[in-house]
């Protein structure tokens, strides 16, 4: 997934007379609490919320004032996870896209980013999450994947976390079946840690049915 499939040209950027007014009244409009600051075409780089507010007169110009840009930015043939990166350690709300020659193209925002990250992740479709804590010289997703395609499932999608200050990482799951028990039981067998897993068994669904009829 390329960056430049995210860029928006909704949002505006500041020029030099713009006032610290307008620049605030766009951040409450776009929900952001970044804009991008160009001059000549060429990206100043980013002003903040928290640094507009400061300006004692809001009439003020962005050029009568003397603000410490930040100049985060990413190109336009960047993955979305590197956007994800830059935003996160940054806390940014808006990044500025560039091209091969630094030229400005327009910004991504932190929803736009979120939202395909929920493509990504296969959050929205159906099935089960299993949480797997293994030793990282033991990790071998190609195992993973035969245990739970064994048992006629696939993987969605998988993500790795190293965990702090050990040599495990955690390995999350999302399983095309809403059941796993099957799964599970097969990672037991194998000695697996099963740090957790979230999903809907038979025998719960038989409990609901038979509630359901005892109402009726």
């Amino acid at each position: 997934m390329l960056i430049a499939d995210l860029i928006t040209h909704d949002i505006p950027t500041l020029k030099g007379s713009d006032t610290v007014e307008q620049a605030l009244l766009w951040m409450e409009e776009f929900k952001i609490t970044h804009l991008s600051v160009l001059h000549h075409k060429k990206l100043s780089g980013l002003v903040s919320e928290a640094e507009l507010l400061d300006i004692g007169n809001p009439q003020s110009s962005i050029a009568d004032n003397k603000f410490t840009y930040i100049k985060p930015y990413i190109h336009h043939t960047q993955h979305i996870f590197d956007a994800l990166k830059i935003m996160s350690s940054l806390q940014l709300t808006l990044l500025p896209v560039l091209d091969e020659k630094d030229n400005y193209l327009g910004n991504i925002t932190q929803k736009s980013v979120l939202d395909r990250l929920t493509d990504l992740s296969a959050v929205m479709e159906r099935g089960g999450i299993i949480e797997l804590e293994i030793n990282k010289n033991d990790y071998s997703l190609a195992q993973i994947a035969s245990i739970v395609e064994g048992n006629d499932a696939k993987i969605l999608s998988c993500y790795v976390t190293s965990l702090t200050d050990t040599n495990k990482i955690l390995v999350t799951l999302k399983i095309n079946h809403e059941d796993l028990s099957r799964i599970l039981q097969t990672f037991y067998r194998y000695k697996y840690e099963v740090k957790a897993s979230y999903h809907q068994a038979e025998h719960e669904d038989d409990l609901k049915n038979k509630y359901t009829e005892f109402i009726k």
